[in-house]
């Protein structure tokens, strides 16, 4: 065997891992190296040799973790431009759109990085079974989207998945035994978003093992970085893909790709084609959405944390909320704006919060499980990116046509709520294809159950030309169609 001298050695590697976190503070990492296999001193090497220690410094040092209040001034904050449903020439935008499809130029963008544990799912949270009647998973509701948007507009239309390093290669198998629902499995690309470390309350990075960091996901912002180091720009640009549609895995009622907002996005006099978003009216100043708002002539998009009780609750002269945008966590982004912003190396901002993290006494080498939260988690948010751009289109749509996230175990935005949602939806195109469906004289609820699958109708428009509808669905009615 023939040694190999081009590598450093591993106690050069060592000595320079030492020198470089001590410039930063964070040299405890290392506490554990004597007890280590070399394997395993291998492995903590390698990880330190990832960590942005530059930015987590500038982090650190910018809102001194555990000092005073994380909030920043918020400064003179006005209500968003917006684009309402009653767009001029939505003819002309939705024939745009359509041609953008069918020239291969819009690639779909799933965030799929969550578990479903909360919901009492075991597996990823694309995996969870969604649909009223037939329970099937978000991933397939996307994929039957997709799909029919393919056979409807006679284009490409490729699919990216972003998981996360815990839930990536379950969802590879569960897409390999779904045989990539027919989508092909050429046409589907899975990467995992990366990772930061979880810190203590005073900055150190905490330790999940002798040999590992404590690390998290950096949020749904973490595409840009994703999305650029994966190769998955340079496959899309490879493959004239100009425009992504974004949406994040725990919403079924999504359109996987919709012309009409495509077409507005990329020559609405309101948008510079960087990135544009979809709203919907909040439905109460309590809800857990953000909101879009104008901060120094630039649209922005605050937390409903970070937007002081008063604002929330401010409304207009007629009674709506103020500032009542809520949004939806669906965009259209140019690919050439995320390849800017990952080459410029700006990133997006990060984010923190405070959460419980099991990690390990540096003191004992035994594990915490803590009580309370005991470390800063932090994580980058995609609609950062709204104020880089040079104007970004805030579009409205109907909740009940877009938005029905499955978000809690029960009550609003469970599961229960989204499947009801669903049916709701259906049952309301079927009523304007002529169909007559029970509803309730108290409430006016559909009184049936009814699924309806992508593949069937991405819209009213398409469903009204099927010639196979019902005439009639009764009360208690359980109907697939």
């Amino acid at each position: 065997m023939t040694a190999d001298f081009s590598r450093p050695s591993l106690e050069s590697r060592y000595r320079e891992a030492v020198d470089r976190l001590e410039v930063f503070g964070q040299s405890h990492i290392l506490t554990f190296w004597d007890g280590l296999t070399e394997g395993q001193r291998e492995n903590l090497l390698a990880q330190c040799r990832e960590l942005p220690l530059e930015l987590l410094q500038r982090e650190i040092t910018s809102w001194r973790i555990g000092q005073g209040s994380p909030r920043k001034s918020l400064g003179e904050i006005e209500p968003a431009h917006v684009v309402g449903r009653d767009v001029q020439d939505r003819a002309h935008y939705r024939a745009i759109g359509e041609r953008m499809i069918r020239d291969g130029r819009v690639a779909c963008f799933t965030v799929a990085g969550g578990q479903s544990t909360r919901l009492g799912w075991n597996g990823p949270k694309g995996t969870f079974p969604t649909t009223p009647l037939l329970g099937k998973s978000l991933f397939e509701v996307f994929a039957e989207s997709i799909r029919a948007a393919r056979l409807r507009w006679r284009g490409a239309i490729p699919w990216y998945v972003m998981t996360s390093p815990l839930n990536h290669a379950a969802t590879e198998v569960y897409f390999r035994e779904h045989d990539w629902f027919q989508l092909g499995r050429e046409t589907v690309w899975f990467f995992p978003q990366g990772t930061l470390p979880s810190l203590s309350h005073d900055g150190k990075i905490l330790l999940a093992a002798p040999d590992a960091i404590a690390l998290n996901p950096d949020g749904h912002g973490g595409a840009v970085r994703a999305l650029a180091t994966s190769g998955s720009l340079a496959q899309m640009k490879r493959e004239g893909v100009d425009t992504i549609s974004y949406f994040q895995v725990d919403n079924p009622l999504v359109h996987a790709v919709d012309p009409l907002f495509l077409g507005l996005h990329m020559e609405h006099p309101e948008s510079s084609a960087e990135i544009s978003s979809k709203f919907v009216p909040k439905r109460s100043a309590s809800e857990k959405v953000g909101v879009f708002c104008r901060r120094n002539q630039r649209t922005l998009v605050l937390e409903y944390s970070d937007l002081p009780a008063d604002l929330a609750a401010a409304t207009r002269s007629d009674g709506e909320l103020l500032h009542g945008a809520g949004s939806i966590a669906i965009h259209a982004l140019s690919r050439a704006f995320v390849e800017q912003l990952a080459m410029e190396g700006r990133g997006l901002p990060l984010h923190r919060a405070l959460k419980k993290v099991p990690c390990l006494d540096l003191v004992s080498g035994l594990l915490v499980e803590p009580a309370q939260p005991n470390a800063v988690k932090m994580e980058a948010f995609i609609f950062d990116a709204v104020p880089i751009a040079g104007r970004s289109l805030v579009y409205e749509t109907r909740r009940e046509e877009e938005f029905a996230p499955i978000k809690n175990a029960d009550g609003e935005d469970s599961a229960a709520t989204s499947r009801t949602a669903q049916s709701e939806r259906a049952a309301r195109w079927l009523e304007s294809c002529g169909v007559s469906v029970a509803r309730s004289s108290a409430t006016g609820a559909c009184m049936a159950t009814i699924e309806l699958s992508p593949l069937t109708a991405l819209d009213e428009t398409e469903l009204a030309l099927r010639t196979d509808l019902p005439r009639v669905i009764a009360a208690d009615a359980e109907i697939v169609l």
